[in-house]
Formats: C-alpha cells, sequence, structure tokens
C-alpha cells in the first residue's frame, strides 16, 4: 500500500470520527442530553435550573445581613406623611392600621400614642358631638342630678363646657354631656392599662409600679368608688382643693386600687400611673365602669 493511499484512509477515519462526535453533540443538545464528555462540554440546562434557583434561595435563607422588613413601619411613615399635609383622616386610618394589624411593629407604640391623642382630643372638644348629648336644664336640676341621669361626671361635665364651675345654672341652659360608658382593659404583663369604648381602642397608659402581692388572674370587675385625696383627707368634686387632690379608683374584686404617684414611687400600694395620666382615667371613667384584666 503505498504512503498516499494511507493517508487517505486516515483522513477518511478522521472525517468519520468528527462527523460522529458531531451528529451525538447535536443529539444531546436538541434530543436527550448524553453523559460523560458531552455533559462536561455542555451541561445539561435541565439541571442547571433546577438546582441553582434551590442554591440561591438557601443561600438567601441562611444570610445574617438581610434587612428586616417591617410592613407596620412603612405604613407609618405615610401616615407621617398625611399629617404632615394636614389629612387628618386618612392619617389615622393607617395609624390605626399599625395599631391593629401590626402590632409588633417597631412604629406600633408610637403609633398607639399619637391615635389616643387625636381621640382623646376629639372626646374632649366641644366642637365633636360624636358620642355626646345636649342637656337642656330643667328646673329643680342639679350638677349632680344631671350627671347621674346622663352616666357621667361632674368633672366631664365642667371639661366638656370648657367650664370651671357650676355658676348661675338656670332653666332653659344647654349643657354638652357625655355618657362615660367606656371599659378598662389592665394588662399586668405588659404594664399597660388601656381605655376602649366597645371594641373601639381609645387610649393607653404605662403602668409605672405594680404595689401588688401575687400574680392578678384574668377576669372582670367594675369601678367601686372613686375618691380625691387632699392633705390626708378626701374631698369632693366641686370642692376647692379637690383639683390639686389625689385620685384613686377603686376596683371592687379584686379589692385593687388604681392611683397616680410620682414615678419610681415603689412604696405606693395598687396599680400605679403617672399623676397626669391618672387624671386622664378619673376624667373618662365613672362608677360602675367594667374593668378587665388580662
Amino acid at each position: 500500500m503505498s504512503f498516499w493511499t494511507f493517508f487517505k484512509l486516515i483522513a477518511a477515519v478522521g472525517v468519520l470520527a468528527i462527523m460522529s462526535f458531531t451528529g451525538m453533540l447535536v443529539f444531546h443538545v436538541l434530543v436527550t442530553p448524553l453523559s460523560g464528555v458531552f455533559e462536561k462540554i455542555i451541561p445539561n440546562p435541565a439541571v442547571i435550573s433546577s438546582k441553582e434557583p434551590e442554591a440561591e434561595i438557601a443561600k438567601m435563607m441562611n444570610a445574617k445581613d438581610l434587612p428586616t422588613i417591617d410592613p407596620g413601619e412603612k405604613i407609618f411613615e405615610k401616615a407621617h406623611e398625611l399629617l404632615a399635609v394636614g389629612d387628618m383622616v386618612a392619617a389615622r386610618e393607617k395609624l390605626i392600621t399599625v395599631v391593629s394589624v401590626f402590632p409588633g411593629s417597631i412604629k406600633a407604640p408610637v403609633a398607639r400614642r399619637i391615635v389616643g391623642d387625636m381621640n382623646l382630643d376629639e372626646i374632649l372638644s366641644p366642637s365633636h358631638m360624636d358620642g355626646k348629648l345636649i342637656h337642656t336644664v330643667k328646673r329643680g336640676n342639679s350638677p349632680l342630678s344631671i350627671a347621674s341621669e346622663h352616666r357621667t361626671t361632674l368633672d366631664c361635665i365642667l371639661q366638656t363646657n370648657n367650664l370651671l364651675e357650676f355658676k348661675n345654672l338656670q332653666p332653659g341652659d344647654e349643657l354638652i354631656v357625655m355618657p362615660l360608658d367606656f371599659h378598662l382593659l389592665i394588662e399586668p404583663e405588659r404594664r399597660l392599662i388601656s381605655i376602649w369604648d366597645g371594641p373601639r381602642f381609645v387610649r393607653d397608659y404605662p403602668i409605672l409600679h405594680l404595689g401588688t402581692t401575687g400574680k392578678i388572674p384574668p377576669g372582670k370587675t367594675k369601678i367601686s368608688s372613686k375618691i380625691a385625696e387632699f392633705a390626708g383627707r378626701q374631698v369632693q368634686p366641686l370642692t376647692k382643693d379637690y383639683r390639686d387632690a389625689e385620685k384613686v379608683i377603686q376596683l371592687a374584686k379584686p379589692s385593687l386600687q388604681i392611683r397616680g404617684a410620682a414615678v419610681g414611687d415603689e412604696f405606693a400600694k395598687g396599680i400605679v400611673l403617672s399623676v397626669q395620666d391618672m387624671e386622664e382615667i378619673t376624667l373618662l371613667t365613672r362608677v360602675g365602669n367594667e374593668v378587665e384584666f388580662r
């Protein structure tokens, strides 16, 4: 066999090998993936697509530096923007969403405080009549009888009518009266007292000190009495020392008191609030209001 003939045979075998490899490579890509050298040259796209997302998700799940998303904070920021432009109604809706839907948000305590301030402004404003009535004074009416008739207090009548005292009250005069049908929710574990109007949150107050023995069990009770103490003696509403007196709310069962005291007064007994917060709660409650421990 001549050299030229041998060279042609070698060339023909090489061409056949290349054609065969090319055909198998096309088969690997277009029909069925092959293993071995073909998988190394062109990895199986199905394997890549099935493994890479799982790896990426696992990497993301294990990442410790990912930012924590707080939806309540975003809603609070929107509420803050609405407050800045004076849209109080829309701002309140956003804040209430933070309070009720995202109570664990970092902004929830601030939102509750702002909502409470807005609620209290409305409740005590003579121009906001939701939940209030007009009482026309009749002959024989006294401030105490008017308060009793409408389930309210003398303090509340004075406050809602911007009065310092009942003076020269005449038949035909009109007074704004607000029935005090709120209830208190006391949460010792959270160190919090809140006021509610049915299912509607009104305002809450931090408990400064719990001067009680043992754990307070869950349950419901009522306000049995309200006391004002000044210089070691009890004083009555409309007397000159009443406004400066220390206010005390007595509960029925368990027999506990809610009272105001200076911050850090660890010797006070009962459930202790700041003096200012105690004044507000006294203003918004009456004897007979329901109190729940939770």
